[in-house]
């Protein structure tokens, strides 16, 4: 038989088949893919950013133990998406899904909650890495011109972090870093190895995995009961959920990824598992040396305040711990920056943004340009309330940032897992599947998705019931404003979307990618 008159390879061919011209550049290994989920995830930002929520909210025990325990729960939804995405190997991931499986209005609605998540991911790493990079040139003692990083006022440092993070934001969309598994790794022994030989103290085992606070205020400090069970743990579920967002990753990249339909599936749900793996050691690294817990409780549960009192007489551990901490968060968003951007480019050749005409081009470099200066600016914009904090100096905004990002992302995740789920049989998989075992995987993650949603969306501090004497906007929760959004995004469907998003748009004509030149034959009789 002839060759074809044009040769595609195959992931060109499945790519065509979906609908789409193979625009950006494929030159990812599937060890690439997997590496820019695990970058994203990371755990040098959301474990030192997030520590406090589950140390106020019941103590070492909840860390060591409900680590693991959350991050099962968490596999369970990597793996459906890691179904999905080998048989759907293109930029869009979740939004395109859903209009494969359940239709223009379905996807609407996913592609909306994912670009939210992913913009909050932009933004709250962003500004999680000013606060550590504030508080490493603090204990420098640092001064630039007129700015004092040795400064404790509250308000001076809430101006400090906005700068920095300002300066970040422009790193991020002048660069896009990639760090390998074996440099996270090795990052990630060396802060263990810190935590370990550089205190003087250290706390025992039955502390690490027994010991219960409840600093919340709530229920008088109950440590045991039912409220503990379904309200103070609860609130602690921000640690694990934040830290494991982001491995859409994976699947928004497939399309610069080669073996796409194994490479990227597997990419989502590895970057889970290992993440899971490296968290767990690193957050039992800051159990044991929290040997001063009065200091840890008096700063809310920051990490950094126990590298820095496990550390007072060797402060030089506590800045090496910082530093690395700070440089990880950098990876971490650049790698956010271009997850997000890939999927404001995606969304954009649907037609489903606004201006999707610009945000849809490339550059000469086969580079979303437009796109990720859009989602850069955006990322500013949403944190400008965060340089208004409490009287204590806490940027309120930057934790509502990272609650909101995390309930519109697992939304956003576990929309298209119900409609793979309801199709049933009928699911046409890729190369990389669930096969029986897909129903119990899905079920499961649909029920721990709701829980989620559910957890991080109660009030943390009493001072955030809004019916409660003592109320205060600062430390309301502000999780609740993704299903505002979800409203907005509803009555903008119904008034005009629905006239003009039709979900996937097809850029390419597959027919002449696959016909293949007959050997021989009788030539066509005209017309037809």
């Amino acid at each position: 038989m002839a060759e074809p008159e044009r040769h595609v390879g195959h992931d060109e061919r499945r790519l065509a088949e979906l609908g789409y011209r193979q625009e950006l550049t494929r030159a990812w290994s599937s060890f690439t893919n997997f590496a820019i989920s695990f970058t994203i995830i990371s755990v040098l930002a959301g474990c030192f950013t997030n520590f406090s929520f589950a140390w106020t909210a019941g103590g070492p025990a909840s860390v060591a133990i409900g680590w693991p325990v959350l991050c099962a729960f968490v596999l369970l939804v990597a793996l459906s998406m890691s179904e999905l995405t080998s048989a759907f190997p293109t930029a869009g991931g979740p939004y395109w899904w859903a209009a494969k499986l359940g239709g223009a209005g379905w996807s609407w609605f996913t592609g909306w909650f994912n670009m939210v998540g992913l913009v909050g991911i932009v933004a709250g790493v962003g500004y999680g890495a000013a606060i550590f990079l504030n508080a490493v040139l603090n204990l420098y003692g640092l001064k630039i011109g007129s700015i004092d990083f040795a400064t404790t006022n509250p308000s001076a440092v809430l101006h400090h972090e906005f700068v920095l993070f300002l300066l970040i934001l422009v790193l991020y969309t002048a660069v896009n870093i990639f760090a390998d598994r074996q440099d996270v790794v090795f990052v990630v022994l060396v802060i263990i190895g810190v935590l370990i030989f550089v205190p003087d103290h250290h706390q025992n085992t039955s502390f690490v995995f027994s010991q219960t606070f409840n600093n919340t205020r709530f229920h008088g400090g109950a440590t045991h009961g039912a409220c503990v069970w379904f309200y103070i743990l609860p609130v602690g579920f921000i640690l694990t959920m934040y830290t494991q967002t982001g491995y859409d990753a994976s699947a928004h990249t497939a399309e610069e990824t080669r073996d796409a339909a194994m490479g990227a599936a597997q990419g989502v749900w590895r970057s889970v598992f290992y993440s899971a793996i490296a968290g767990w050691f690193v957050l039992l690294a800051f159990l044991y040396a929290a040997s001063d817990t009065k200091a840890v409780d008096t700063a809310g549960g920051s990490s950094i305040s126990i590298f820095t009192s496990a550390m007072a007489n060797h402060l030089w551990g506590a800045k090496l711990v910082l530093i690395i901490a700070t440089v990880g968060q950098l990876f971490c968003g650049a790698a956010g920056l271009t997850s997000a951007s890939r999927t404001w480019y995606a969304f954009s050749r649907d037609r489903g943004m606004p201006g999707w005409w610009l945000f849809r081009r490339l550059n000469a470099a086969r580079v979303p340009l437009y796109a990720v200066v859009a989602v850069s600016v955006v990322s500013l914009i949403i944190t400008i309330p965060a340089y208004w904090g409490n009287k204590v100096g806490t940027p309120w905004a930057y934790f509502a940032i990272t609650a909101i990002c995390t309930v519109g992302l697992y939304i956003a995740y576990i929309i298209p897992v119900y409609l793979r789920l309801r199709q049933g049989d009928r699911f046409q998989p890729g190369s990389w599947t669930l096969g029986r075992h897909y129903k119990w995987v899905n079920s499961g993650a649909i029920l721990f998705v709701i829980l989620v949603v559910y957890a991080l969306d109660i009030p943390t501090v009493p001072a955030g019931v809004p019916w409660k004497t003592g109320f205060q906007w600062t430390a309301l929760n502000y999780s609740p404003l993704v299903l505002i959004v979800g409203v907005f995004v509803g009555i903008w469907w119904v008034v005009d979307a629905r006239k003009r998003y039709t979900g996937p748009v097809r850029t390419i004509d597959e027919a002449p990618m696959f016909e293949e030149t007959p050997e021989a034959g009788p030539a066509p009789e005209p017309g037809s």
